[in-house]
């Protein structure tokens, strides 16, 4: 069993999301670790890139802030680095095309080979173009996470066939953000995924509350939450740790007692 394969061995999986560098990449360093001992699954990692097209307003201002604060690709691998000394958090990148191709895709790979990280979210690299970057995801054995959404619809039979990991099941149409409403759409997304391969899917774009949360994860293997932890670190700065690890335990709490399918 891999490491991405025992996320949603026990039970239903919580996964927050950061953008690395917001504020600091040294607040970034203590959250993964205070995220890890509050009951996440996995972690995934922003790579703050200009111009982040699947961005609500939050997590592009929160991009910005970390451009500015002067992180880079190869800070974040420092900081994993550490990271890895201390902690073996499922860790996966959340990225754009644009910073891989910049750093050199198989010299990326390689790197997260390295540093144990489990996978990469692109959510700009369209399915047919997954084999631009596929061979060396393969080769380093990084999982190359498959993304669906309701607009998906015929393809979503074809990407779960080539899936790998799990797959990243967005909630709604539009940007990231925080939602009062989550249609219905994504249990028909999750269904069909199921019909063609056993693999694990969880859900993100929108998820805010305990509430949300809970259902999400009664139609699904996971959540993942993005926008309203980014919002909290964004509210409180160098002071959000305490109040992100309460955040975490209280959506992670709010899933734990629903029994896996």
């Amino acid at each position: 069993m891999n490491k991405l394969e025992k996320v949603f061995a026990n039970g239903k999986a919580f996964i927050p999301f950061i953008t690395a560098g917001h504020p600091s990449l040294e607040i970034t360093e203590q959250l993964v670790y205070e995220m890890a001992a509050s009951g996440a699954d996995l972690i995934e990692l922003g790579i703050p890139f200009s111009d982040p097209i699947a961005e609500g307003p939050v997590i592009q201002e929160s991009t910005q802030c970390a451009l500015q604060a002067g992180t880079t690709t190869d800070k974040i691998f420092d900081m994993v680095k550490r990271i890895r000394e201390k902690c073996d958090v499922p860790l996966a990148f959340m990225t754009y095309v644009n910073p891989i191709f910049t750093y050199g895709p198989e010299r990326f790979m390689k790197k997260c080979q390295e540093l144990q990280v489990d996978a990469v979210i692109i959510p700009d690299l369209p399915y047919e173009e997954h084999e631009e970057l596929r061979p060396f995801c393969s080769k380093y054995g990084i999982a190359l996470i498959s993304l669906i959404a309701p607009t998906s619809k015929d393809r979503i039979r074809m990407i779960a066939k080539e899936a790998e990991g799990f797959i990243y099941c967005v909630s709604s149409m539009g940007v990231t953000g925080v939602r009062q409403n989550i249609g219905n759409e994504v249990e028909d997304m999750i269904k069909l995924v199921k019909e063609v391969k056993d693999i694990p899917c969880a859900i993100g774009f929108g998820i805010s509350t305990p509430e949300q949360a809970k259902r999400m994860a009664q139609i699904s293997d996971g959540v993942i939450v993005g926008s309203a932890i980014v919002k909290i670190i964004s509210q409180y700065g160098v002071d959000c740790v305490p109040h992100v690890v309460e955040y975490v335990r209280t959506m992670k709490n709010a899933i734990a007692t629903i029994e896996t399918r």
